[in-house]
């Protein structure tokens, strides 16, 4: 007999599977022990919300399945956040949560069953791209393996996948693995024809075309047309291109590409608000989009869907020739603009940006991770997590934690945000994880005391009684240390940090001013 728990072990095995993120409760212990004598490793979090975030970190971290194993009613409530966080950004995450035993549910009826919830699926539909709930254990392996498949094509997001906790105990049917399809290419014909009327061309490549590893295609697409490469939050790193821009287009220098473009290449990208400053950017004079799905921001003049790198290969292969190149001087003239820009708006951050050159960096929604999401220089793919796409404040060091699975990793977080799961840091010292903490304690919220001054109100609210981190952190067994700024002692004891064995934490006291990526900073203004 096969029981449920070690299907859906055999099902996650089968999709290459090699680390789940979980926390027990007594409807989820079955899998516990469907896991002991698996090949999967299990990482033991001390919070739902933590197990979906790692699950995220990692499938970001490596382009592969995240998955979080959580327990029912509450345990699976918890994980709302961060479920919210993978679908804004596109993570291929499968979230297993458990149900009350099929036989004690009561169709339209609240009973009263420990972990009881009305229809605990409908709890994750609004942030899921999908969701089950087992009906029929003999059916657990189909359902598993479409969850998976689903969550891993194109556009990728989470998936909810509910089990009532007997079905993981009785035995299961045999199940049979979707075949994946071939990616098809859309007739090009449309589009070759607005790129030979285009004089000024941009690519504009967001995070589809960086879970569809499009980087190298891009590149020669940009050498095609001799076009500069903005990247969104969710794409940097996707290639290194003298071609692609490292700063933000919140920047008015670099803005200036958006508007002086006749023609904008969208690869992999919705162009969401918080990169078009809530779409105060004006409507392209043409729209190129290269997407797996329509987008609706900017109505597109021709799409052509299907997956991004795919697609801009046969682009690049229809295209005749290059353009005389005159592109990469002025990118670099940019690089060098937004370097000094940093150095001119807030010269300590230029320290910070230079020692995490090369490193991957998890950063969560503070003042530090804004100056790393709009100003960081990365070059290598999956080099940089940033969770703008919710905005959800604690990503960073739970985040970092899955990432920190497939080798050291930098988790840039605030003050207030780390309080959201400090506990685990337990977890990084049982797991023993490579990864390395820069906690910038600012006294509080520093972005939200920068709004109410910017209003013209004093703060309140936003200043927080903090603990002694270092002091936390070595309780749990860990070496902690603390600097004052991101100068020179930063920088040695970073590097000592990134050097070592196992987890640590840095404390950086330290107050940044927002970058000119976040909203208050924005140039674009709503006309009055």
């Amino acid at each position: 007999m096969v029981t449920g728990a070690a299907r859906l072990v055999e099902v996650l095995v089968a999709h290459g599977v090699e680390v789940v993120f979980g926390l027990p409760g007594v409807h989820n212990l079955p899998i516990w022990e469907a896991l002991r004598d698996s090949p999967v490793r299990l990482v033991g979090v001390r919070h739902e919300q933590t197990a979906v975030y790692a699950a995220d970190g990692y499938a970001r971290a490596t382009g592969r399945l995240g998955v979080a194993i959580v327990t029912t009613g509450p345990g699976a409530a918890n994980c709302l956040g961060a479920t919210g966080e993978a679908m804004a950004s596109g993570s291929p995450v499968l979230v297993v949560a458990t149900d009350i035993p099929s036989h004690l549910r009561r169709p339209g009826e609240y009973r009263g069953v420990l972990h009881e919830t009305r229809d605990q699926r409908a709890m994750f539909l609004p942030v899921v791209k999908g969701g089950w709930t087992l009906r029929n254990p003999l059916d657990l392996g189909t359902y598993a393996d479409n969850a998976a498949f689903l969550a891993t094509t194109a556009p990728h997001g989470p998936v909810y996948l509910g089990i009532p906790t007997d079905h993981l105990t009785a035995p299961t049917g045999p199940w049979h693995k979707i075949p994946e399809k071939a990616p098809v290419t859309p007739p090009l014909d449309a589009a070759l024809d607005l790129i030979a009327q285009a004089r000024r061309p941009l690519i504009w490549a967001g995070g589809g075309a960086h879970r569809a590893q499009a980087g190298p295609a891009i590149g020669d697409l940009a050498e095609r047309l001799d076009a500069p490469i903005l990247t969104t939050y969710a794409a940097k790193g996707l290639v290194d291109h003298p071609h692609v821009v490292h700063g933000p287009v919140h920047l008015p220098e670099i803005g200036a590409l958006w508007d002086e473009a006749d023609l904008v290449i969208g690869i992999g990208s919705d162009f969401d608000g918080m990169m078009t400053q809530n779409w105060l950017q004006p409507a392209p004079p043409k729209l190129l989009s290269i997407n797996v799905d329509t987008i609706r921001n900017y109505p597109p003049d021709v799409t052509l869907r299907g997956d991004a790198r795919t697609v801009t290969e046969a682009l690049v292969k229809a295209l005749d020739g290059h353009r005389p190149p005159t592109a990469a001087e002025r990118v670099a003239t940019l690089n060098k603009i937004a370097r000094e820009a940093v150095a001119q708006d807030e010269p300590q951050v230029t320290g910070l940006l230079d020692a995490l050159e090369g490193h991957r960096v998890v950063a969560d929604m503070c003042v530090a991770g804004y100056w790393i999401g709009g100003f960081h220089r990365v070059t290598r793919p999956r080099s940089l997590a940033y969770p703008v796409g919710w905005g959800t404040l604690g990503f960073g060091f739970p985040a970092a934690l899955g990432a920190a699975v497939t080798g050291r990793t930098v988790a840039v977080c605030g003050d207030g945000g780390f309080l959201f799961a400090c506990g685990d840091l337990a977890t990084a010292a049982q797991e023993d994880l490579p990864v390395t903490v820069v906690l910038v304690d600012d006294g509080g919220y520093g972005m939200l005391r920068y709004d109410q001054v910017q209003a013209g109100h004093p703060a309140h609210g936003v200043d927080l009684h903090t603990p002694d981190f270092e002091a936390l952190t070595r309780s749990f067994g860990i070496p902690s240390s603390t600097v004052d700024g991101f100068g020179h002692d930063f920088r040695e004891r970073l590097r000592e940090c990134t050097a070592a064995d196992g987890p640590n934490v840095l404390v950086v006291k330290a107050a940044l001013k927002p970058p000119v990526n976040t909203s208050p900073r924005w140039y674009r203004k709503v006309r009055t």
